[in-house]
């Protein structure tokens, strides 16, 4: 169904990698936006046949032919390239295009100085689990952008990710926690795995039992409105199974190191941010 937020918009992919894929898929198979707004330029000439065949949306080669067909740009490159990509776009954007970056580090004011200092900006944290339908997604809500702007982002997310809304400032900090967060959960999946191999689990059961555990670990989180502690107590009888365990990974320091984990991926992505 067509969100009234996008409708008659058209939204124009500067990179077609996986995380555009993947809001392209949320937003062609939600019926959220039609086939013929959406298109998507790529350096990669397979990309573009790729997308073109797999999704029927128009590809070109060309940016600045994209940004002038386009009302939403979504810029999608690696943070390395997203100067050099924009550069050229400063003479075709103006304050009719709403650009919303995916660009991890990319803050609004570098967004602002090679595009032009009245182009309406929202940055993104999005992760990988929009693929399934269960990503993260944070938005800048103190740019340049309108409260109608902000609508037309979390339209685009809505399909395959839950959205918060937080100032800019946070952002890093976002990456840190839910952008590079599903990798700290796929090496917890594959470390609780292993130990059911080590104890005599055939690796498919042990997997599956992992992830399951983990998802539905979350989801208990998410629904029932209780502070994780708590739900960890339900978990954990005196004397039992689960103290003996939560009391070596307490030792091992898995607390700290995820909370380590999470300053170190937000640091960097204030690097990558002061390099741009």
């Amino acid at each position: 169904m067509q969100n009234h937020a996008l409708e008659g918009k058209r939204i124009g992919f500067i990179g077609a990698g996986n995380m555009a894929e993947a809001l392209i898929q949320g937003l062609l198979q939600g019926g959220t936006v039609p086939v013929d707004h959406i298109m998507a330029s790529d350096v990669v000439a397979q990309r573009r046949e790729f997308m073109q065949t797999r999704y029927g949306i128009a590809v070109v080669d060309d940016n600045v032919g994209l940004v002038s067909a386009s009302d939403i740009l979504v810029l999608a490159v690696k943070p390395q390239v997203a100067g050099p990509v924009m550069a050229p776009l400063k003479a075709c954007t103006d304050q009719s295009k709403l650009v919303i970056s995916i660009v991890a580090g990319l803050t609004v004011a570098a967004m602002a100085a090679s595009l032009g200092a009245g182009t309406r900006i929202i940055r993104t944290v999005p992760n990988t689990p929009v693929f399934v339908g269960e990503g993260m997604v944070a938005l800048a809500d103190d740019g340049p952008a309108s409260q109608e702007d902000q609508a037309v982002a979390e339209a685009i997310f809505s399909p395959v990710a839950g959205i918060v809304a937080i100032a800019e400032k946070y952002m890093d900090a976002a990456i840190g926690v839910s952008g590079s967060g599903p990798a700290y959960g796929f090496l917890m999946i594959e470390a609780l795995s292993d130990g059911g191999v080590k104890m005599g689990l055939p690796r498919p059961v042990a997997l599956e039992m992992a992830a399951q555990t983990l998802l539905g670990a979350a989801k208990m989180c998410l629904e029932s409105g209780r502070h994780p502690g708590q739900l960890k107590d339900m978990v954990t009888s005196p004397g039992g199974t689960t103290i003996a365990a939560l009391h070596k990974m307490e030792a091992a320091g898995v607390r700290s190191g995820l909370m380590d984990a999470v300053e170190a991926a937000t640091r960097r992505s204030q690097s990558l941010g002061n390099k741009n």
